[in-house]
């Protein structure tokens, strides 16, 4: 694709997330997870051989439909592939929305409903949240999906396109259904699980810098992602929202249950614990941090493309 194709594409595309978000029905991320849990059901054993070459498979199959595109349209149709397909993999704008509506439900006193909104950002348990773990568990959700799902992909779109997004959406939607720790997928989600940590870790280490340059105080963000981000399990979640925390002046971290497991996280930032009005601060940089980093990701391209 020529210099000005690539950059176009991934410019609209996020202008395209900003003013349509994900769409209700026909999303084609939620079309990729029907077709891997159909492979699922057939591929499934209880080996990490068996998960790898699912996940070859299908990031894999995901690469050379993005090649394919590229190669196969004239310039004008390549951009708008582009545009789409960028469009198709970022979700900030509906990331912001859920969490505006936690925020929403908890102003209202609607903590009960508050708690069943969260669900659709975290994947523990909420049932017995308080309304300041509410608050953590969206605002921690918050900072490690502007990273996953917005950030990421448009890192990945700079340096190799089509492919590079839809390859990135494919693992990280892998991650997502397979990745996590489960007696089913102890051994079968490895692969998935490990290759998404390597696909992020670009942007986590571009989200934590640009938490640290945008928000309101890059000193407590620099001090908490080099103090605080290694005690994280995530090598990518820890960068980012330890430098959330210590760019708006809060702790995370603390105690999770996921469906009985019990995870101990490490404490990050040297704050308070957050309130409810550190969501609408939380939402105001991770929207900075978005266009920030599209328009890294544009210009990243323009000048690949020049070089080349």
């Amino acid at each position: 694709m020529r210099s000005g194709g690539r950059t176009a594409g991934l410019l609209l595309g996020y202008a395209a997330d900003r003013v349509l978000a994900d769409p209700r029905r026909g999303h084609p991320v939620a079309g990729f997870g029907r077709v891997a849990g159909a492979l699922e059901q057939r591929a499934w054993r209880d080996d990490r051989a068996a998960g790898a070459a699912y996940v070859a498979v299908l990031v894999g199959g995901a690469v050379a439909l993005g090649i394919a595109a590229e190669r196969s349209l004239p310039r004008p149709l390549a951009t708008l592939t582009t545009a789409v397909a960028t469009w198709a993999v970022l979700g900030g704008t509906s990331l912001d929305r859920e969490a505006a509506e936690v925020d929403r439900l908890l102003a209202a006193g609607r903590l009960p409903e508050a708690r069943v909104q969260l669900t659709h950002l975290v994947g523990r348990d909420t049932s017995q949240l308080s309304a300041q773990e509410v608050v953590r568990a969206t605002l921690e959700s918050l900072a490690e999906n502007t990273s996953d799902a917005v950030v990421a992909p448009l890192v990945w779109g700079a340096v190799a396109g089509v492919p590079g997004l839809l390859g990135y959406r494919a693992a990280n939607t892998l991650d997502a259904m397979v990745g996590h720790r489960s007696p089913r997928y102890e051994r079968f989600g490895w692969a998935a699980a490990r290759f998404d940590d390597l696909l992020n870790l670009p942007g986590s280490r571009l989200t934590a810098a640009l938490a640290t340059l945008l928000g309101p105080d890059p000193r407590g963000a620099w001090r908490a992602w080099r103090r605080d981000a290694a005690g994280h399990p995530s090598p990518n979640a820890g960068p980012v929202e330890a430098a959330f925390a210590g760019a708006l002046g809060i702790r995370l971290g603390g105690t999770n249950d996921y469906a009985g497991r019990i995870e101990h996280r490490a404490v990050m930032g040297d704050g308070p614990p957050p309130e409810p009005a550190d969501l609408d601060r939380a939402r105001v940089l991770a929207r900075r941090i978005g266009l920030t980093a599209t328009l890294v990701a544009a210009g990243a391209a323009t000048v690949r493309a020049s070089s080349r």
